[in-house]
């Protein structure tokens, strides 16, 4: 038996170093299967970490479950597991997310990790000194009467050299009538330590915004806004956090919710990129258009108006009430949010338009074909903005002075015009914004507006800038920040996006003092409240925490020792569950 552990001990750890140098080259990211039965992945620093919900860890970690097992495989699943953890879902072939262990298997897997590293297991075939891997969790399946959910392994080093090992574990509970007391907790840590003093550290997570569905067309938007809030010492279970705490608002705003003040002027985002796809693959999917009349008749009846005023004139206030109008289903504390501007020029009425109405290349090539024989007839003298380098707005400049160059609308020429036009309309418009509400400056704003780079980068570009715009307004709205704050929350969004992608599922962090949203927590109940007792050293800690969700993301995949779904699916909003979790943890020393 102990020559069968040693081996085991020696494959496993040959195996996670293999992982983990391979993932230090950047050759394999992928997860690995150890034993048939475990799945095991590393996730690097930053990545998303299924720890994060209760120890808001963020280190590299291995975690270890079960392996998702294939239609074909459930014939089998006796063999691979007790009948205590057996899945209910696999006959229906749906994908259950992650899958847990066995308590007593991530025991086993636990126990060969310590074995490969502790430093007096010389007989071990493993190349000395032992390599330190990163910590090691394994996702249990909460069958034994503390209703473990994970077990984990992390190394102690001094000089780098291993010196012991702390073990975890984590327990859930679905509780309504959970009872807690802090001395409790910090007596029971002393005790398990040998401590004479420990101290305790709050943290608190405020839901501030979070969408929801608004119909069955219509699926919930992914922008969330919550507000982590960490102090010490901690006086009592579910403090309030005092305003002498760390706090931090983590903001992430997916554009294109219908209810945003900017639905309108994302519709004409979205038409920019299907023109900028249209110009760079030859084939445009035209949108179904917003206008009754035809892009052609809009046209038409433009010119003439502009006709009989004898050049602009009112043409500007009536074309911006129209579309004041056409996103009129707006509160009017919403709508000073993002003004509709009451300079459009031209080119930009007409960018409105065409946008709302244009359903083929037809309509384009017939429509400037309208604009040009008007122009080359001086039936119009339209005014511009000055700056702008369209070709539509060089032959307005030349038909000024009666001469005009022939032009043939053919080929990408018309779809690159109206690209050209609206992105000079939306540029404006996200420049009037910023500057007008005075945060950020011409300056600031120069990698996004430029013209000096090809169209397609400058499309990608004006899109960062409208998701900077979203989360601004999106924070206008639902938490009325303080300037200061809006201004700071504005330039990290602006560096951010100088130097990365477009990444709406990121997250902004914005550092906040306590008093400038205590109006936003203080009288609110935590989505998440967290409270760490330790003495000093990180790893040794004891952990409690409540939550208003299941903070596990794989305990709802078994068959639990409580039925977690039907608590919270048959209980009234006023007695919804609560989940308590509690981690403890052993320090074993080598030396």
């Amino acid at each position: 038996m102990w020559s069968q552990m040693n081996r085991a001990a020696e494959e496993f750890y040959s195996r996670l170093l293999q992982g983990f140098d391979e993932e230090k080259k950047g050759i394999c990211k992928d997860p690995f299967i150890y034993e048939a039965d475990v799945q095991v992945q590393l996730i690097s620093k930053g990545q998303p970490n299924p720890l994060k919900n209760i120890l808001n860890e963020n280190d590299t970690v291995f975690i270890l479950e079960r392996v998702p097992l294939e239609k074909e495989e459930t014939s089998h699943v006796e063999e691979l597991q007790s009948e205590e953890t057996a899945i209910s879902d696999f006959s229906t072939g749906e994908n259950v997310g992650p899958l847990a262990l066995p308590v007593g298997r991530a025991r086993q897997l636990i126990g060969l990790y310590t074995m490969a590293h502790n430093p007096n297991m010389t007989h071990l075939k493993i190349n000395r000194p032992v390599t330190v891997l990163p910590p090691l969790w394994v996702r249990c399946d909460s069958s034994d009467p503390e209703g473990t959910c994970w077990l984990g392994a992390e190394l102690t080093t001094t000089n780098n050299s291993i010196t012991g090992i702390v073990l975890y574990a984590v327990s859930c509970k679905a509780d309504k009538n959970y009872s807690i007391n802090l001395e409790e907790l910090k007596n029971s840590h002393k005790k398990r330590h040998h401590l004479s003093t420990v101290t305790a550290r709050g943290f608190a997570q405020y839901e501030l915004l979070k969408s929801t569905t608004l119909d069955d067309t219509v699926p919930a938007s992914q922008t969330t806004v919550t507000l982590d809030i960490s102090w010490s010492p901690v006086d009592e279970i579910l403090q309030i956090p005092p305003l002498s705490s760390t706090a931090t608002l983590n903001i992430k705003v997916e554009s294109g919710d219908p209810r945003s003040p900017l639905s309108h002027l994302h519709r004409e985002l979205k038409f920019l990129l299907v023109l900028a796809d249209g110009l760079r693959t030859g084939i445009t999917e035209w949108p179904a258009p917003l206008e009754a009349k035809s892009a052609v008749e809009l046209v038409q009846e433009f010119l003439n108006d502009l006709n009989k005023l004898d050049g602009f004139g009112d043409s500007t206030k009536k074309d911006t009430e129209t579309v004041k109008h056409d996103s009129a289903a707006l509160d009017r504390s919403i709508e000073c949010l993002f003004t509709v501007r009451c300079d459009l020029d031209f080119a930009e009425q007409l960018w409105c338009k065409m946008s709302s109405s244009v359903i083929s290349y037809q309509d384009l090539v017939k429509c400037f074909t309208l604009i040009y024989q008007s122009l080359q007839r001086g039936d119009v003298q339209p005014w511009l903005h000055s700056g702008s380098n369209s070709l539509l707005s060089k032959l307005i400049h030349q038909s000024y002075h009666g001469t005009m160059d022939t032009v043939s609308f053919s080929g990408t020429l018309p779809v690159q015009m109206l690209l050209e036009i609206g992105l000079d309309k939306l540029k404006k418009d996200y420049i009037s914004f910023f500057i007008g509400q005075e945060l950020a400056s011409l300056n600031h704003l120069e990698y996004f507006i430029s013209p000096s780079v090809d169209i397609q980068e400058q499309v990608y570009r004006v899109q960062k800038l409208h998701h900077i715009l979203e989360i601004i307004v999106s924070c206008q709205l639902f938490i009325k920040p303080q300037h200061e704050l809006l201004f700071s929350l504005t330039q990290s969004c602006i560096k951010y996006y100088k130097q990365n992608p477009l990444d709406e599922q990121h997250i902004f962090q914005l550092p906040v003092r306590p008093t400038t949203v205590k109006n936003l927590y203080q009288s609110e109940k935590p989505q998440k409240w967290r409270v760490e007792i330790n003495s000093g050293q990180k790893k040794v800690k004891t952990v409690w925490q409540l939550s208003d969700s299941l903070p596990v993301d794989h305990l709802n995949c078994h068959k639990p020792v409580t039925d977690f779904s039907e608590l919270t699916l048959n209980s009234s909003l006023e007695e919804r569950i609560s989940f308590t979790n509690m981690v403890t943890c052993s320090q074993v020393h080598f030396k």
